[in-house]
């Protein structure tokens, strides 16, 4: 489990980062007292289309968080 903290304005953009690296299994936004606001599984399958609605909804989110920290659980990797 991996965290950053982010501002706002750029957690659409870190976010959408993280899917590009392709190994992420899941995606958690916190406000900044830790509470969860936010979290959506990243399958292998998923792609394009699918992503659009969680992306606006993330977009929605980042214009009402001024700071937040995002969990990302990423896929092992096989020995």
């Amino acid at each position: 489990m991996e965290e950053y903290k982010v501002s706002g304005e750029h957690l659409l953009e870190k976010i959408k980062g993280l899917i590009r690296e392709g190994n992420i299994r899941k995606i958690t936004i916190k406000d900044k007292s830790g509470k969860e606001i936010m979290t959506f599984p990243l399958t292998i399958g998923v792609v394009g289309a699918v992503l659009v609605p969680v992306l606006a909804a993330v977009g929605a989110l980042a214009a009402l968080v001024t700071e937040c920290t995002l969990s990302v659980e990423r896929e092992e990797k096989p020995e």
